[in-house]
């Protein structure tokens, strides 16, 4: 007897057309719901916020470069900022060599604690519609800018034996170390209490503290104008160095004692990446030969008769290129890591040994090639400029959102 199996025919011509259609539709429907998760997870649209339990009248680092600290007075233990983040009266920040943060005040103050500070906030809060800031600068350099305060507002910053009261619509830099303090005020006006007296700071003024007194108000002096090398200026290495020649001019009609200037690799101009560091010149200009291929920076101050320094120019960037040597820069790899908030750490590889730079801040890329960058913007994208010893230079800018590289420059 035959063995009897079950056989099972499709009459595929007897199949209608709108199943067929139906069938189809689901497969794609179904593909791009794949596509659109993995493409949302990829970028982060699913991911919570770091979200962060902020106290009532907390001040807010709004965003911050390089290596920024916060000693918390409850528990006295020492938070590296690495996004988004609250301070509360009697925390105190710090800002390291290469660090800078920008903090919002309950009164709507904004302050930048610059590099290598110390700040502490004493009180930070409001009541009854009004509002109370009060900050000490023990060392560094911090800039306070103010809008329209709130009524019944008081804004104090303390330095050495000085309480400086900062009124509405006020930019005012303070400069502190352990046995001088001064104050420049460049817009608005300011009230500075030294003992039992107390001195009005207006518009373009400047004083200083000194053994417990606020000596004479001046004018204000300003940092001097570079002219040349300009900003983003490439100089031609013949093939013994590049010379270059530094210029500069005054901002000030204040007597001039003599200038300070420093050449440096770096941004942040770090101890051990100045080349040149030098004060008392009497000359508007400065010339330095044998530069090699790279890229470099520089910035100068002056110092009056008075005694009065200036701040530093916002530093130039200037690059020594020898000529015919252009060899193709180029990265792969790119990837884009939120930290949090608008903070980002960019990585990929190259060639070793290459100086990655972006928003002032700058890695060298390991032997392996690989490196990563810290980053903050809040456009989406960001600028990333890689340099090797001989002066060439590739810049990328790159998106913050699926790490594609948007353009070339």
């Amino acid at each position: 007897m035959e063995p009897h199996y079950k056989k099972i025919y499709v009459e595929w011509w007897k199949i209608q057309r709108s199943t067929i259609y139906g069938v189809v539709g689901f497969v794609i429907v179904a593909s791009a719901l794949g596509f659109g998760s993995w493409y949302a997870i990829k970028n982060n649209w699913f991911s919570q916020e770091n979200v962060t339990t902020i106290p009532k009248d907390a001040a807010r680092i709004l965003s911050f470069e390089g290596d920024v600290r916060i000693i918390r007075a409850a528990t006295r233990e020492t938070v590296v900022v690495t996004k988004e983040i609250y301070v509360a009266a009697g925390d105190t920040i710090q800002t390291q060599a290469d660090g800078k943060a920008i903090v919002q005040m309950v009164d709507g103050s904004v302050l930048t604690v610059r590099p290598n500070s110390t700040l502490i906030i004493k009180d930070n809060s409001s009541i009854f519609g009004g509002a109370n800031v009060r900050v000490s600068l023990d060392d560094g350099q911090l800039n306070v800018r103010t809008d329209q305060l709130p009524e019944n507002a008081e804004n104090i910053v303390e330095m050495l034996d000085s309480e400086t009261a900062i009124k509405s619509q006020t930019d005012a830099s303070f400069n502190a170390d352990a046995q001088n303090a001064e104050i420049r005020i460049t817009r608005g006006s300011v009230d500075t209490t030294v003992g039992d007296t107390k001195t009005t700071i207006t518009e373009n003024e400047f004083a200083a503290v000194n053994d417990g007194r606020l000596a004479s108000k001046e004018k204000l002096l300003f940092a001097p104008r570079p002219v040349q090398p300009t900003d983003g200026a490439q100089i031609v290495d013949p093939g013994s160095g590049g010379s270059v020649a530094f210029a500069w001019q005054d901002e000030s009609t204040l007597p001039i004692a003599g200038y300070y200037i420093q050449i440096s690799r770096s941004p942040i101009f770090a101890a051990d990446s100045i080349l040149v560091d030098r004060s008392s010149l009497t000359s508007r200009e400065f010339r330095l030969a044998g530069m090699q291929p790279g890229t470099y920076y520089w910035r100068v101050k002056s110092t009056a008769r008075s005694g009065q320094t200036s701040d530093w120019n916002p530093h130039f960037k200037f690059t020594v290129v020898r000529r015919g040597s252009s060899p193709a820069i180029d990265v792969t790899g790119w990837n884009v890591e939120r930290v949090g908030g608008n903070v980002h750490i960019i990585s990929g590889r190259t060639q070793p040994g290459l100086l990655v730079k972006s928003q002032g801040n700058q890695v060298f890329a390991a032997s392996d090639g690989s490196f990563r960058l810290q980053v903050s913007s809040g456009t989406g994208e960001v600028p990333v400029e890689l340099d090797d010893t001989r002066g060439n230079r590739a810049g990328f800018v790159l998106s913050l959102r699926n790490s594609r590289v948007l353009r070339r420059f």
